[in-house]
């Protein structure tokens, strides 16, 4: 049983449904995700409610401790979520307009703002969202309810072939990956008057939004493709590249050259700092082989390693905060050299820039792995909480759960989200914060020819202490925001409330005044439409013995974590999957739907209406597996 459907659960269920487990996967939640998850404007607008109002769930089912034996004994599980605090957010738009708007393909009403800065609760009811199923027989890529691209001018997703990898994107894995491809025509809209864009549009647009709760990209290198790669789970969803590095610097933004292409081609380098640039990043690449170079900064952070290099101090501030992308007082030479090679040894699998984004958000990717448990027979239950655990006395083993509505569960092993766990067993555990935004601006923090950018920007603290910012841009051809629009992810480990930790960033960024209070100087600056802040709890590294009176077959999966990546998640995934079945493979690829043979006999219905054996679904032969998309992938090894 695994509870809750963040990502994490969401590859263990997988992984066990693909090796031949019985899985049930339930969830208090109306949606898929958890705190992974994505949302519709409106949806968002009931998140933001839901976790303002903090309502507590109600017991239905009294008579339920009649289903504990005497040898047994209960651990009650939390009622309340509370990974989520100081939600705040801000309409800086005209919000009478939108009054009567409702929006498109949706009945109910949206809620109306306060006005001028703090949210205030509507008398109306938010209507709530929830995501997509994941369809056991559907190849289509997962896609939220309503939203489609504006035209067909704005997005082409093309399937590119192996032979074009040197200069595009390629497929990843055994079935083809698709990646957008930016758009090169050129604005029509100059950067000095971007197209008006009032509050009424976004709610009558709502559906085009897909607004994450977590803020992550894909490392092309990194263990999620990998993983994506090596279960065929990477047929039921889309990327995009990241087409811009960006650094701030001097109170300006500007992009950052990463490429040999773009270190070449840039008209912001010197020659001679090209050649500096260069120089340095051949030896990040094969760092270890020349220990003499850095031995004696072991003990040194990064930064200071930086300065006794040959380096300018504009291609010091590049490397660390925009190529490392590392802490300035806190990360050693050796973690900085190597997310420098992390970086490099990423760049060119599938762009210019090391990273991809899923299109449709962040939530899509545990989606696409509750499809594959699905397809392997997985059962999911959404709006159904989970009261207790139900522990033997003499073993110490968790035997089942007894729901919400007053059933007991039977089950060998029992997958549960930190975020379930009772304050009475968490009282040893000590978490951090992560202090997160989200905006909706109207147009880009660096405006190029092409509107259709996907950009990362990180922000250098102005004060000791404090952390960098990670600022991730996305535009409407990753299908999380309606054309003319901008979402902006800002993310950082906390120190203070998310409004305290990012609004000084905001301010640097963004104009935050209503278009009638704009002054001259704000002009030149993106114009912020809507807001919200809100912190999340970071349950990452926490070691299981922690918590108090965990039953050694019940395995705690953390939240998201403040890294950029998803390594995190995936080994977390992988470790628990391993305690419990060491002898079988992880996520094995996944066969094509064509490639699967059935027998007469294995057509005819059983009574449980569905048949979980591994013979009902064979792996393709040797002969099949080689031919088709498959090639692709056995290219694309052996050039890497």
């Amino acid at each position: 049983i695994c509870v809750l459907s963040g990502l994490p659960e969401s590859i263990i269920a997988a992984a066990c449904a693909r090796s031949g487990q019985r899985v049930l996967h339930v969830d208090s939640r109306n949606y898929y995700g958890g705190n992974w998850a994505s949302f519709s404007f409106s949806g968002l607008l009931s998140w933001i409610k839901e976790n303002q109002e903090k309502i507590d769930v109600c017991d239905e089912h009294e008579d339920w401790r009649k289903l504990i034996l005497e040898n047994e004994e209960v651990i009650s599980l939390g009622k309340k979520d509370k990974t989520i605090q100081h939600v705040e957010y801000f309409c800086f738009g005209d919000q009478e307009s939108a009054e009567d708007v409702e929006e498109a393909g949706a009945l109910p009403k949206l809620p109306v703002f306060g006005a001028c800065g703090a949210a205030q609760e509507s008398e109306k009811e938010c209507p709530s969202t929830e995501s997509a199923l994941p369809e056991a027989e559907s190849q289509e890529p997962e896609k939220t309810a309503g939203t489609e691209p504006a035209s067909a001018e704005e997005e082409k997703d093309t399937e590119i072939t192996p032979e074009d990898q040197s200069s595009h994107s390629t497929a990843l894995g055994e079935s083809t990956l698709e990646l957008g491809q930016t758009e090169g025509a050129s604005s029509e809209v100059s950067a000095q008057q971007p197209k008006k864009v009032t509050y009424s549009q976004i709610v009558r647009e709502g559906r085009r939004f897909n607004i994450d709760l977590v803020s992550k990209l894909l490392y092309s290198r990194g263990l999620l493709i990998d993983l994506l790669i090596k279960s065929n789970v990477s047929r039921y969803a889309e990327f995009k590249n990241v087409t811009q590095i960006l650094a701030f610097r001097e109170g300006k933004v500007e992009q950052v050259p990463c490429s040999r292409a773009d270190v070449f081609n840039s008209r912001q380098l010197t020659m001679v700092e090209k050649r500096m640039l260069m120089k340095f990043l051949t030896f990040c690449l094969d760092y270890e082989q020349h220990p003499d170079e850095y031995q004696d900064h072991e003990s040194s952070t990064f930064a200071q390693f930086l300065r006794t290099q040959k380096l300018t101090p504009s291609l010091q501030h590049f490397i660390l905060h925009s190529i490392a992308m590392v802490s300035e007082t806190d990360s050693s030479t050796l973690e900085g050299l190597q997310a420098t090679k992390k970086f490099l040894q990423c760049l060119g699998r599938y762009g210019n820039t090391p990273f991809l984004f899923p299109l449709y958000g962040q939530g899509e990717i545990p989606q696409c792995f509750c499809r594959m448990c699905a397809v392997f027979g997985g059962i999911y239950c959404l709006r159904h909480p989970v009261r207790c655990l139900v522990v033997d006395k003499e073993s110490g083993r968790c035997k089942a759960v007894v729901d919400h509505f007053g059933q007991r569960i039977s089950a060998n092993y029992f997958i549960v989200e930190d975020s379930y766990l009772s304050e009475k067993m968490c009282r040893n555990v000590c978490y951090r914060q992560i202090s997160r935004a989200v905006l909706i601006t109207d147009q880009s923090v660096l405006n190029t020819d092409s509107e259709q950018q996907v950009s990362i920007l990180t922000v250098p603290p102005a004060d000791p202490g404090k952390p960098a910012v990670c600022v991730i841009e996305l535009c409407s051809s990753t299908m999380t925001c309606m054309k003319d629009t901008y979402l902006v992810h800002l993310t950082c480990p906390s120190t203070e409330t998310a409004r305290e930790d990012l609004e000084p960033v905001v301010q640097k960024l963004f104009n935050l005044n209503t278009e009638k209070e704009t002054e001259n100087e704000e002009l030149d600056k993106p114009r912020v439409l809507w807001a919200v802040y809100f912190n999340i709890r970071d349950s990452s590294g926490i070691d299981r013995n922690s918590y108090d009176g965990l039953p050694s077959n019940v395995h705690v999966c953390s939240g998201p974590d403040s890294a950029l990546g998803n390594d995190c998640a995936v080994k977390q995934a992988e470790t628990i999957f391993q305690e419990m079945f060491p002898t079988e493979e992880f996520c094995p690829p996944a066969p094509n739907p064509e490639d699967i043979i059935y027998d007469e006999d294995e057509l005819a219905p059983e009574e449980s209406g569905f048949d979980n054996s591994p013979e009902a679904k064979p792996e393709p032969s040797a002969e099949e597996s080689s031919s088709g998309a498959s090639s692709a992938l056995n290219k694309e090894d052996n050039e890497d």
